[in-house]
């Protein structure tokens, strides 16, 4: 042991969440009410047009089948490295380690990717209010900088406070957002919207002129505004009951995310209009909730939904810097990472040293964005979101294919034979997702993005050569505990 300032350091974390601790840290990643705001007219502007609600009701199946993943393997592990235990014990320590490694890397990136969406959001909200007029071009990061720093500090404190707090922030953002629909809908049902519009269920058909691939692109942006759903498996070793909590967490959240999606992004399109300047007035939108709420209820409601999606994106980005430490201290308590990373403070119970690390480094994203490449505000969101959503697919993937391999083919089958499409179809889109994300490649500053997420990959894979007898060892340990043999079989978990 360690000792530091704030107290003597021990390798255990705290059994002491709940279900609903852990339905807040991945409501609060999968931020559902700022994807709800900035999402959709990524959606519509791939050709699908008013179909966006169908496109994001056909992303609910595609996520529908991972979360089947998550489900089935936090039924068996509890790990405070999320995938990094689930692949390691599956796929074997090498696979979870570059697993681990990747998803910290994800976490970190939408780290960067929601502080800067605080700052934005933050940031116009200051102007409306004439707080700070006349803004400089970089006034969101410094906005996104101060809520960064209040990030680490609830980070830093009781996960129990931190969790609470995240659920808190998401669901009241959430329910604001959903009154305001319901607001939406009878004004259309009624005939009192303005412009005309009213109920209109030809949002979830095809229109005239957009095939079938348009409508899975459309999928794919869909699909990708659910990513974090997974988070409550990083707090595996801090729940109480992590068989029965974790998994309920992760497809209720998939679930719930699924019928608000569809719900709200309905409700926008037919209160934009389903006609061509309708979509085409939905895809310039910046934000599609604070203008419909300014039209349908009051221009303060409008502010308030901005005020509320900054808020929002605070509590993302706070669920993004916990989920990154989990990762980083299951890497660095197994000794593949610094040995000082894997201690948690004793006062406080939670990784401060990893908390610290993984802080700074969204920091040193933001420098590097910002005094160096001299990078907008809302082009370091695209390029942080892009690049961690690529590396976010290969972890599903990996996942995806342990727990088809732990399930069907260790010898010992513990789920009905036909559960074996789950797993396939989930790869299939998946694989689709990916292939559409790199194929046609990306001209300018974009082709940066798949090179940066796979050099991020690489250096994760040469980790585990650099650090191999660590990554063996923490792979025996992890077989171990969960019960496996080194032939793939394991005991079934009740």
């Amino acid at each position: 042991m360690t000792t530091e300032a704030g107290g003597t350091e021990s390798p255990h974390l705290r059994r002491e969440l709940h279900l609903w601790e852990a339905v807040g840290i991945s409501l609060a990643l999968m931020a559902p009410s700022m994807a709800a705001n900035i999402n959709p007219q990524g959606t519509a502007d791939t050709g699908v047009g008013r179909a966006v609600p169908l496109a994001f009701a056909l992303a609910t199946i595609g996520v529908l089948l991972i979360a089947w993943t998550f489900v089935r393997l936090t039924q068996r592990f509890n790990h405070a490295g999320s995938v990094y235990g689930f692949v390691g014990a599956t796929l074997g320590p090498r696979a979870g380690v570059i697993s681990g490694w990747a998803l910290m890397g994800t976490y970190t990136f939408y780290g960067v990717v929601t502080s800067t969406a605080a700052g934005i959001f933050g940031a116009d909200f200051l102007d409306s209010l004439g707080i700070w007029t006349n803004q400089p071009g970089w006034a969101p990061f410094v906005v996104g900088g101060v809520a960064l720093a209040g990030v680490w500090a609830l980070a830093a404190s009781k996960i129990r406070g931190g969790t609470r707090v995240l659920l808190v922030i998401e669901a009241t953002t959430v329910a604001l957002i959903l009154i305001v629909s319901v607001v939406i809908l009878i004004r259309l049902a009624t005939g009192t919207a303005p412009n005309g519009n009213t109920l209109d269920f030809s949002v979830f058909t095809i229109p005239a002129g957009a095939g079938t691939s348009a409508v899975f692109l459309g999928v794919v942006f869909g699909f990708l505004s659910f990513a974090g759903f997974e988070a409550a498996a990083t707090l595996g070793e801090e729940a109480q009951e992590p068989r029965r909590d974790i998994p309920r967490a992760i497809l209720g959240v998939a679930i719930f995310g699924g019928l608000y999606y569809v719900f709200v992004t309905a409700i926008e399109v037919m209160g934009f209009g389903t006609d061509a300047r309708g979509v085409e007035n939905f895809i310039a939108s910046d934000s599609l909730l604070g203008d419909l709420g300014s039209q349908f209820v009051a221009g303060w409601v409008g502010e308030l939904i901005t005020i509320g999606a900054a808020i929002s994106a605070f509590g993302c980005a706070l669920a993004c810097i916990v989920g990154a430490t989990r990762l980083l201290y299951a890497l660095s308590r197994d000794e593949v990472g610094p040995a000082p990373l894997g201690t948690v403070s004793s006062r406080s119970g939670v990784p401060a040293r990893s908390t610290a690390t993984v802080a700074i480094g969204a920091y040193a994203i933001i420098a590097l964005g910002w005094l160096v490449f001299g990078v907008a505000p809302f082009d370091l969101f695209v390029a942080s979101g892009t690049i961690g959503t690529l590396i976010l697919l290969l972890v599903y993937a990996l996942a995806t294919i342990g727990a088809a391999k732990l399930l069907f083919l260790s010898g010992e089958r513990q789920v009905a034979a036909w559960e074996v499409v789950v797993p396939f179809l989930a790869l299939v889109v998946i694989g689709y997702t990916l292939f559409r994300n790199v194929y046609p490649y990306p001209a300018g500053a974009l082709a940066w993005y798949p090179i940066i997420a796979a050099v991020w990959v690489i250096v994760g894979i040469i980790l585990t050569f650099v650090r191999n007898a660590a990554t063996q060892q923490a792979g025996e340990r992890m077989m171990a505990e969960e019960g496996l043999t080194t032939g793939g079989g394991s005991r079934t978990q009740g």
